[in-house]
């Protein structure tokens, strides 16, 4: 049988080499990025202690989007790309604006952490640029997910155990140094009211707040992408959506609130490591070199799973029409090759422009997707209502109805919160400049498609 051959379904050409374990670590990894070891940082600075209910908020809506997919997934898996059940459910317009949505998303984050990785590898190799450092990361990762998609899970495997064997570590040093254990003067709490209060800008900053955090806990939907490529798909996505909010609950709003209870919250600004923070209030030595490879691990597995999942999204798009067909065509490892090239190299031009373009314009492509995943969630809670279960029952049972759409109205008042926030505004005006390109390609899509 040829495996391009243009009758046989995408997710049918792709192996099925990814097991539980992958599928286990990638659902955990995809939460846990640099952005909870730097990027809770800025937003500490700009909230103060109330940031623990912005991603107690945040989690929660992620969750809800977990869940519903993951009940859309356990009845028909392997659809190959989460916003292939946006376009089971809403058709095939909604299918092509949500999947360039979450592509256009994931290359924008593989330049990000591309850079992230290279500007703490410059620290130790300071006669190296940035662009080629991040160059090399990329070609490595790139490398990685063209040998096999068991590659890609071994991989992330092993990448994601430690960053949660770090942030584990750090709970239990942390919560130690708090009830004493070589600190003889424990502050307990009190440095969550201390300073101007638990909530110092109002009580309205943690909306405002959820705009930012929420960017840090998307990628635990890149499991049910990876699903298409393992045999385990249904009980894994059963047990992963059972636990994912305890991870995140786990994860960040503990570490958070440690970090909290350990620094004050005045003491953080944008950029800082908050852990490498509290881990010198704690007295551990050299905390800021421990943070720092610990950041560059985080970095790595973010890049590896972008540059997977912008290919295997562009790869389901284009089984579907709404990418060049060619795009569908995998190697000898059965992996889609073109596909992943073709991603890195968007991503690699978008980190370039960091050095070559106005900084107008790479500002404008980092906020272009400060929404759009709100935008994708959106149209995933909304599915939800329209998807074609097998089991009419999967609709309503199990509380889904108030999840979907509690999760639907949690993102549409992010987006409003966004629209009226003078510091969000651009974000949400890039995002929608986006989303505005998309359905013009859509559009001239279907023109050509009548001639």
């Amino acid at each position: 049988m040829n495996a391009n051959d243009a009758s046989i379904p995408a997710t049918e050409k792709l192996s099925k080499s990814l097991q539980a374990r992958h599928l286990v670590m990638i659902s955990i990894g995809g939460i846990i990025g640099a952005g909870v070891f730097v990027g809770s940082s800025a937003a500490i600075a700009t909230i103060g202690p109330a940031v623990i209910l912005s991603y107690v908020f945040a989690g929660i809506v992620v969750y809800g989007v977990i869940r519903i997919l993951a009940r859309m997934a356990m009845d028909q898996p392997g659809l190959g790309s989460f916003t292939e059940y946006v376009r089971a459910g809403l058709g095939n317009g909604a299918g092509f604006i949500s999947g360039w949505l979450y592509w256009w998303f994931w290359v924008v984050v593989v330049a990000i952490e591309a850079i992230a990785g290279a500007v703490t590898i410059q620290a130790w190799l300071p006669m190296l640029d940035v662009w080629q450092i991040g160059l090399g990361l990329m070609v490595l990762l790139t490398a990685v997910n063209l040998t096999s998609a068991r590659s890609y899970g071994e991989f992330e495997f092993w990448f994601a155990s430690i960053k949660v064997a770090a942030i584990v570590v750090f709970i239990v040093i942390a919560a130690s140094w708090l009830l004493g254990v070589g600190n003889p003067s424990p502050t307990g709490l009190s440095n969550l009211s201390a300073h101007q209060g638990f909530a110092p800008f109002g009580w309205a900053a943690i909306l405002t707040g959820v705009t930012t955090v929420i960017f840090s806990m998307v990628g635990a939907e890149i499991v049910t992408v990876a699903a298409a490529e393992s045999s385990e798909s249904n009980k894994t996505m059963s047990r992963l959506a059972a636990t994912v909010v305890l991870r995140i609950l786990l994860f960040y709003v503990l570490s958070i609130a440690l970090i909290l209870c350990i620094v004050p919250w005045t003491q953080f600004k944008s950029g800082d490591s908050s852990f490498a923070l509290a881990l010198q209030k704690i007295g551990i030595p050299g905390a800021a070199t421990i943070m720092n490879v610990i950041v560059l691990t985080a970095v790595l597995s973010c890049l590896n799973s972008g540059v997977y999942v912008t290919a295997r999204v562009l790869f389901a798009m284009a089984d579907k029409g709404d990418a060049p067909r060619w795009l569908t065509e995998v190697n000898k490892r059965q992996v889609p090759a073109r596909a992943i090239v073709l991603g890195s190299a968007f991503g690699f031009i978008v980190m370039l422009m960091r050095d070559v373009a106005p900084e107008k314009l790479f500002n404008f492509l980092l906020n272009s997707c400060g929404a759009l995943m709100l935008f994708t969630y959106l149209y995933v809670a909304i599915a939800h209502f329209y998807f074609p279960y097998s089991k009419p029952e999967l609709r309503t049972t199990g509380g889904a109805p108030i999840v979907a759409g509690g999760a639907a109205l949690a993102m549409a008042a992010v987006i409003v919160a966004m629209c009226v926030m003078p510091a969000k505004r651009p974000e949400m005006i890039a995002s929608l400049a986006c989303f505005g390109v998309i359905v013009v390609a859509l559009v001239v899509k279907r023109v050509m498609a009548r001639r």
